[in-house]
């Protein structure tokens, strides 16, 4: 039974709360609350009675509005109801709204929904909370590098913590794009080049966001993105065109959406690109076939900002046509574009579309609504106390300082001639030079996609090797009112910090403006190239080491941030090569948010640590890592190339029929550049430690298995070294012959292991026939008999090989 009073269905004692002012029915309703609310119906039927019992009763307007998810826009608060979008709601026009911050705000807006509209429909409140809300984490691909899953969900629970004690209950989060083109900016949002990797990922970040209960209130519902094959857009350009084979779409690009999917994400967004000539939003194969009918996908499908409106410049038709395929095709929700608020109602005056396609987004959308408990209790994302009190805490911070510690990669560390040492990592003592556009630069450290982080409060890498040494700086002021360290910091015992900034991010003017926006400057010198190289010059020679800061700035990555040169500026490459002649260790600490070709660093530079963008707490992250108080354990989820060139370039490439003998370049007639060899700088899975590891013999319980049957692989690792580190120990398989070609080696397991020094552990894997089965040329799902290979090792080139057979 349920109990109907203004429009509005009472489903649970909470909503007593918006009668208890007519005392004159109190006893009469509370009476029929206890009957029809009781214990909460859990069968899917009671469910969806639930959701019909609204849909029922709106209007065609009102179900059409419920699709709408525009932006927020500016209003102050107090002030909502004068706002533009409040007569929209009022009308009950909106569904959700997106890019909306603070509690006091949202309960404003949510109050219009619940209290002014004839439905009494709340509002589902969306952000773009890709890696953390106020404290922030490592950008997506940095975080992939950590190779651990309870870490990354750790991260996803905390930014669902966070975000939903300031009023948010939807994340455009996660991104799972398989991306293996470094040109394409947005590859920096997600989790590599990887489908295996990808899907555990997906899978991981959906469970931290949506916990194992969607209706608490520090849980938010996720929304993987963007689907589909977005990271495949030719020549790396954003929004570009992608066009690839259903075979190649189910086996490398599908599986970490499906994997999402499996993890029950509660909404997908629909790419920008096209697949098979028809845009992602407006593709019922996609929508339809694959995600709901294959993959039992029950959520609801929003577009990508004005993704619904592109269509037209894809001329795909006008904005009614495009409107009408969108929602015919399965997209739910049209963000921002207001395409089908418009145009709908017009459509299915015409017959190109059926109220039973609008009752069926409608439907969707409101169950997400009663999935987060918002019929229930519109207001519980409104709590202040939580926004007081849950974000950005001393304890986040904490783990969001080690979390990005554990996503650097180490990718070069060697002796100068002479030294008993590698480089790193440094000691606290002596002075250390610290040169580079991005060593003082707080406003790039969270990285792209941290739309609610106060970059005030970032730590810088220079600010992270002061409080490593417990430094004050001095009081000197430049002409910019910016501190000058030139003189030298007096830190704890007999280290010193001198700074120089080296260089601009690049020295056109207009290229850095062009990679600086959303207020994340790096302050510009207004001085000549060699003026700024002489000065780090001179400051360098005082020191004991050279700690330099260069790379890419937090937005060139990111969306609409594709590069043709994906090799450090030149004008900070100039001020490396200057500081090498010093003759000086040199550090190189590189930013960047995709991988980069690193031909000639790798070949000069005796130390090179890749940090990504590690989030709030980059500076004191790399300190731990430089000082060595933590010793590095990431390995790479790209591959880098040798230049430009190579790309799109990944390890799990398919053999040709003229194939480059392993450890060669050049021969004619075979599949290989005249002018550079096949090989990568870093291969897929690389990452050094402070540490080494040795890998003994790989072992089979037995050669042959079944399709019913399981393969046990052990492997002994060592830790060879002085210094207790961590370990990803990976293992590949090659099927080497089927029915359509397959990869020359394919990611099927990982584990991350801690070592204690001198340590050796025995690694044991679990192969079973799921991870030999593959799609072939039918898209049915299943393995072959045949032989197998399979490897093991520290990374995909590094291996140790044995075989098998599958009867």
């Amino acid at each position: 039974m349920k109990l109907m009073f203004d429009s509005l269905t009472l489903t649970s004692p909470t909503k007593l709360n918006l009668i208890l002012m007519r005392p004159s029915i109190f006893v009469f309703l509370s009476l029929l609350l206890l009957l029809s609310c009781g214990k909460k119906q859990s069968n899917q039927s009671g469910f969806d009675q639930r959701v019909d019992s609204v849909l029922q009763r709106m209007t065609l307007e009102e179900k059409i509005g419920q699709l709408n998810l525009p932006s927020a826009g500016e209003f102050v608060t107090g002030q909502a109801e004068n706002s533009d979008i409040a007569k929209k709601i009022e009308k009950g026009m909106v569904g959700g709204l997106f890019n909306i911050k603070s509690v006091a705000k949202i309960r404003e807006i949510q109050k219009l929904a619940v209290e002014k509209s004839r439905m009494k429909i709340p509002l589902i409140f969306g952000m773009d909370i890709v890696h953390g809300y106020e404290t922030i984490f490592p950008i997506p691909l940095g975080l992939s590098c950590s190779w651990d899953m309870e870490l990354i969900k750790r991260t996803a629970r905390i930014a669902a913590m966070e975000a939903s004690a300031d009023g948010i209950n939807w994340t455009y989060s996660p991104m799972v794009d398989i991306a293996r083109d470094a040109r394409w900016g947005r590859i920096a949002e997600g989790s590599g080049e990887d489908p295996y990797l990808g899907s555990q990922i997906a899978r991981a970040m959906v469970i931290g966001y949506q916990g194992d209960d969607l209706s608490a209130n520090n849980t938010l519902m996720a929304c993987v993105k963007h689907y589909a094959i977005y990271g495949a857009a030719e020549a790396g350009r954003d929004y570009n065109t992608t066009d690839m084979s259903r075979i190649r779409m189910y086996n490398e690009y599908f599986p970490p959406y499906k994997a999402a999917v499996d993890a029950g994400v509660g909404s997908v967004m629909a790419s920008f690109n096209e697949i098979d000539g028809i845009p992602a939003t407006a593709n019922k194969w996609l929508l339809t076939d694959v995600l709901r009918k294959q993959w039992g996908f029950n959520g609801f499908v929003v577009s990508d900002y004005t993704g619904v409106n592109e269509m037209v410049a894809h001329g795909f038709g006008d904005l009614q046509t495009v409107s009408a395929k969108a929602l015919e095709a399965g997209t739910d929700m049209d963000m921002v574009g207001e395409g089908m608020l418009t145009t709908l109602q017009q459509s299915l005056k015409e017959g190109k579309i059926t109220e039973g396609q609008i009752d069926d987004a409608c439907r969707r959308i409101l169950q997400a609504k009663f999935k987060l408990g918002l019929f229930d209790n519109p207001y519980k994302y409104c709590d202040e106390s939580r926004a007081k009190s849950d974000i950005f805490t001393a304890s986040n911070r904490a783990e969001a300082r080690s979390i990005a510690a554990q996503s650097f990669v180490l990718l070069k560390n060697t002796r100068l001639s002479g030294q008993k040492n590698n480089v790193l990592p440094i000691k606290k003592s002596g002075t250390i030079a610290l040169i580079g556009p991005l060593a003082d630069a707080k406003e790039n450290m969270t990285g792209t996609w941290s739309v609610a982080a106060d970059f005030s409060k970032s730590i810088s890498l220079l600010k992270g090797l002061h409080n490593a040494l417990e430094e004050k700086p001095l009081p000197d002021k430049t002409l910019e009112g910016r501190p000058d360290f030139s003189k030298g910091i007096e830190g704890k015992g007999n280290a010193k910090i001198i700074y120089a900034k080296g260089s601009n991010l690049f020295e056109e003017e207009n290229l850095e403006a062009n990679a600086t926006p959303f207020g994340k400057t790096l302050h510009r010198d207004k001085r000549l190239a060699i003026e700024l190289r002489n000065e780090a010059v001179a400051v360098a020679s005082r020191a004991d080491v050279i700690v330099v800061a260069i790379g890419e700035s937090a937005e060139m990555t990111g969306e609409a941030s594709s590069r043709s040169n994906i090799e450090i500026p030149e004008t900070q490459k100039d001020l490396l090569k200057a500081l090498l002649k010093t003759g000086k260790p040199v550090v190189l600490v590189l930013f960047t948010g995709r991988p980069m070709a690193l031909k000639w660093e790798d070949e000069n530079v005796p130390a090179i640590l890749n940090v990504w963008f590690g989030g709030s707490e980059t500076g004191d992250a790399i300190a731990d890592v430089l000082f060595g108080d933590v010793n590095p354990s990431g390995k790479l989820t790209t591959t880098f190339p040798q230049n430009v060139g190579q790309v799109p370039m990944y390890y799990a490439h398919k053999n040709t029929g003229r194939p480059l003998p392993e450890g060669q370049w050049f021969q004619k007639f075979r599949s290989n550049y005249l002018d550079v060899s096949n090989d990568p700088v870093y291969p897929f899975g690389y990452g050094l430690s402070y540490t080494e590891f040795s890998y003994g013999d790989l072992k089979l319980n037995k050669t042959e298995m079944t399709s019913q049957d399981s393969i046990t692989v052990t492997i002994d690792v060592t830790n060879k070294g002085q210094r207790d580190g961590s370990e990803v120990v990976q293992l590949y398989i090659r099927d080497l012959v089927g029915s359509v070609t397959r990869p020359v080696k394919e990611l099927k397991g990982f584990q991350k292991i801690a070592f204690k020094a001198g340590e050796t552990k025995t690694v044991k894997f679990t192969i079973r026939n799921a991870d030999l089965s593959f799609y072939n040329s039918e898209l049915t799902f299943g393995s072959e008999p045949g032989k197998f290979e399979v490897f093991v090792g520290s990374n995909s080139r590094d291996l140790k090989k044995v075989e098998f057979e599958l009867k």
